[in-house]
């Protein structure tokens, strides 16, 4: 009886793997509007208003978070919380904070705080230093590919 559980078994595993990649590839889902980590929140809980005020990224602190278009947000102090309350446009990073080179490519990628640029006023944020670098290639370009590319991906399309 064993003997035939599993030849079952190795018959029919491959068939379920199928059917589940072959629904899974004529899906697509949305993303969700904002790069967040179980453990460090939006933007990996570094702090968006740093990158303005301070020129660097800085990790934000447990006693100044909030939420904000379903994820937390973690800053380095009060004043910084105060100014993103204020204007949270102004500081969140393009795309959600995912990695500006991959919207630009048409999907998303998590992001290392370190690979940043702040264009025009917006902060874009990128998956490393070498992606970002080639990002920085055509800025202008990357930047008009991920606008047309970004309602997509927060539709599913």
């Amino acid at each position: 009886m064993h003997f035939i559980t599993k030849r079952i078994r190795r018959a029919v595993i491959p068939v379920l793997v199928m059917a589940a990649l072959a629904g899974a590839a004529g899906t697509a889902s949305a993303v969700d509007p904002v790069f967040s980590t179980y453990l460090g929140g939006a933007i990996r809980g570094y702090d968006p208003v740093a990158y303005f005020t301070d020129g660097k990224p800085v990790k934000g602190k447990r006693a100044h978070r909030l939420e904000w278009t379903g994820a937390t947000w973690s800053f380095a102090s009060a004043k910084n919380k105060e100014l993103f309350e204020a204007g949270p446009e102004k500081y969140a990073p393009r795309y959600g904070g995912y990695c500006a080179w991959a919207v630009s490519r048409g999907y998303t990628a998590s992001i290392d705080p370190e690979a940043w640029s702040i264009v025009d006023g917006a902060l874009y944020l990128n998956y490393s230093l070498g992606v970002r670098a080639q990002w920085s290639q055509d800025i202008p370009g990357n930047i008009a590919k991920g606008d047309g590319n970004w309602p997509k991906l927060l539709a599913g399309k």
